[in-house]
């Protein structure tokens, strides 16, 4: 049995009854990009859900035939197919649906989306979404950037799966780890992530102006102390590690940074104690001898 219910049309485009023109207008950009045909492969149900929300966009934006829909639940007033001959690009489509200007002067062959007769088109129930796009479907690109790069900002060709080209510019003072977002551009309308390392040799790691190292110490260096060289980005220098130093303990070498219009950051140099992979006899000793020192009722 073919279903008779209306479509609830502030349902298909998101927002609520009391929604102004412009809240109106960004709901249903947001949905038709997310089921433009172009978008989504010609997938069947995007297709149709494409077609709802023009339906319920065309209803809505026009004050006559929202009283119309609103006030009658025995008929109902409907547009005719838009696009019973084929769907524009979706530039071309927000075009004429949203009256935007054309930037370029080539005429261009687009039906009108919402023409002025009526004819009776059933109503249809809104299809099924598609599934969630699960986390792994997920685009990402690793790029490397020198520190300059990342400082100044620059940038990043990057060629999608299909082809596409995209050139991205990374912002100034961009760090080590940064996810940059690309919003819809992978094919499907799915999101492109660009993930940014900005690595020395040395394993010195940039983070707008500071920079960032881990030093790994052996257990007897961080208990009584040390001095370590470390490397920075103009050569190394000499740390003295203070006794009792516990891993993630924070050393800050002032002016070893990045500088940037007369400002310069720091180095931050994390402590990391590790364990040797071997031990050898005498060590595992030593190490049980300080565990029973540690459990001695005068230590505790």
């Amino acid at each position: 049995m073919t279903s008779t219910a209306k479509p609830d049309y502030w349902s298909l485009l998101g927002v609520s009854p009391d929604s102004d023109a412009s809240q109106l207008k960004r709901a249903f950009r947001r949905e038709a990009r997310r089921w433009h045909p172009d978008l989504n492969g010609n997938d069947y149900h995007a297709e149709e859900r494409f077609k709802l929300v023009n339906e319920a966009y065309a209803v809505l934006s026009d004050p006559r035939r929202r009283a119309a829909w609103q006030g009658s639940m025995s008929t109902e007033q409907a547009i005719a197919d838009p696009f019973a001959v084929g769907f524009p690009t979706f530039d071309e489509y927000l075009e004429v649906v949203l009256g935007l200007e054309r930037t370029d002067e080539q005429p261009v062959d687009v039906a009108d989306p919402f023409p002025s007769e009526q004819v009776d088109w059933p109503a249809t129930s809104p299809p099924p979404p598609p599934p969630p796009v699960q986390a792994s479907d997920d685009l990402e690109t690793l790029v490397e950037l020198t520190p300059e790069q990342a400082l100044y900002g620059t940038s990043v060709d990057l060629e999608l799966d299909d082809g596409t080209l995209v050139e991205v510019d990374t912002p100034p003072l961009a760090g080590d780890g940064w996810r940059l977002r690309l919003v819809g551009v992978a094919p499907g309308g799915r999101d492109h992530f660009l993930q940014l390392r900005v690595q020395t040799e040395d394993r010195l790691r940039i983070d707008g102006l500071r920079v960032l190292y881990r030093l790994e110490l052996f257990p007897p260096d961080a208990a009584l102390g040390c001095a370590v060289d470390v490397p920075t980005l103009s050569g190394p220098v000499t740390l003295q590690v203070p006794p009792a130093s516990s891993s993630g303990r924070l050393l800050r070498l002032r002016g070893r940074g990045l500088e940037l219009d007369g400002r310069r950051g720091d180095q931050l140099v994390e402590i990391v104690v590790v364990i040797p992979a071997e031990l050898a006899e005498a060590e595992r000793a030593l190490y049980r001898r300080l565990q029973e020192l540690a459990l001695e009722p005068e230590n505790l």
